[in-house]
C-alpha cells in the first residue's frame, strides 16, 4: 500500500490522485473503482473516497451503474460527438471575440507553444493544448462563456487525451502538429480579421472530427 495522503484535504487529495490517474491512462475506461480497494491503496477511509468518486462524476470521468458501482467513465461515439460539437460551438465565438483582445494574450500564447515543443509524454502534451485554447476563451472577454467551457475541460482532457494516444499509434507527429496548428492560430489572432479567426478556430476544431469514431446508431 502506497503512503498515506496528508491529512487535510483528503478528499481533494483522493480527487487529485484518481483524476490523474484517469487522464494519464493509468485507469483504463470500464475499469471498476470500488471504494474499499481505493481507500486502502491511497491510505484513507471509504468516506473521502465516496466524495471523491462522486466529484469526479460530475467531472464527467467516472460513472456509476444501476447498483451503484463506480467505474471509469468510457466515452462512447455519442459522447465524442456531443463534445465535438460543444467545441465546435464554444471555441470558433470565443475566437472572434478574442481577436479584439489577443494582444494581452500573445505572451502567454507563445510561451505555451515553446512548451508544446519541448513536451515529453503525450499526458503532457494534452495539458498544455488544453491549456492553449483556455487562454483563447479567457482572451475572449466572455466569462460565461469562458466558465461553460472551462466545466468540460476534465472531459475533454479524457477525451483529448485517447485521440493523442490513438493518433501517436498512427503517426509520432501529434507534437509537431499541434505546434504547427497553434502557431497558424496565434498569426491568424495576430493578423487577421475576427472573420478570420472564427474561421481558422472552426476549421482546427473540426481537424479532430476525422479521428472520432462513427456515432452509435439508435
Amino acid at each position: 500500500m502506497s503512503s498515506p495522503l496528508p491529512p487535510l484535504s483528503r478528499t481533494e487529495s483522493a480527487v487529485s490522485h484518481l483524476r490523474s490517474e484517469i487522464l494519464l491512462g493509468d485507469l483504463s475506461p470500464g475499469d471498476l473503482l470500488a471504494e474499499s480497494a481505493v481507500a486502502n491503496r491511497l491510505g484513507v477511509s471509504r468516506v473521502p473516497v465516496r466524495e471523491a468518486l462522486f466529484q469526479l462524476e460530475r467531472e464527467g470521468l467516472v460513472e456509476f451503474s444501476q447498483t451503484g458501482r463506480a467505474y471509469v467513465k468510457s466515452l462512447s461515439a455519442v459522447d465524442f460527438e456531443e463534445l465535438h460539437h460543444l467545441r465546435l460551438t464554444l471555441e470558433p465565438a470565443a475566437a472572434r471575440l478574442a481577436s479584439k483582445h489577443i494582444r494581452a494574450f500573445e505572451d502567454r500564447l507563445r510561451e505555451n507553444i515553446e512548451q508544446t515543443r519541448r513536451a515529453t509524454s503525450l499526458a503532457q502534451l494534452t495539458s498544455l493544448d488544453l491549456d492553449f485554447h483556455q487562454l483563447i476563451l479567457d482572451a475572449s472577454g466572455n466569462r460565461r462563456l469562458s466558465t461553460l467551457w472551462r466545466g468540460l475541460r476534465h472531459e475533454l482532457e479524457l477525451w483529448l487525451g485517447q485521440l493523442h494516444r490513438s493518433h501517436q499509434l498512427q503517426t509520432k507527429g501529434t507534437r509537431s502538429e499541434t505546434v504547427r496548428s497553434h502557431e497558424h492560430l496565434v498569426h491568424a489572432f495576430t493578423t487577421g480579421t475576427a472573420d478570420q479567426c472564427e474561421f481558422e478556430m472552426r476549421r482546427h476544431v473540426l481537424g479532430w472530427r476525422e479521428w472520432l469514431p462513427t456515432p452509435e446508431k439508435p
